[in-house]
């Protein structure tokens, strides 16, 4: 069966983040096809655009899909 992950990042620094989202991903197994991130919006847009940055091209990432909300950005590991 496939998983979806979900990390919350939106109280911490911008390295704080990357290196949090960084161990959710080494850890990922097979299965995980999405990893949702939650980085806010209200307070500012670092790690939004910190995570769409940096994630956007990342080797594990096939592809960002960005919801109806603002303060998350999934990361698509793999299509289903």
């Amino acid at each position: 069966m496939a998983a979806f992950e979900e990390i919350d990042v939106h109280h911490m620094t911008r390295q704080q983040a990357i290196a949090a989202i960084d161990a959710r991903l080494r850890r990922c197994k097979g299965d995980v096809y999405r990893l949702r991130v939650i980085h806010g919006y209200r307070g500012g847009t670092v790690l939004r655009e910190a995570v769409r940055g940096r994630y956007g091209k990342h080797e594990k990432v096939v592809r960002l899909e960005l919801g109806l909300n603002p303060g998350e950005t999934d990361l698509v590991l793999r299509e289903l």
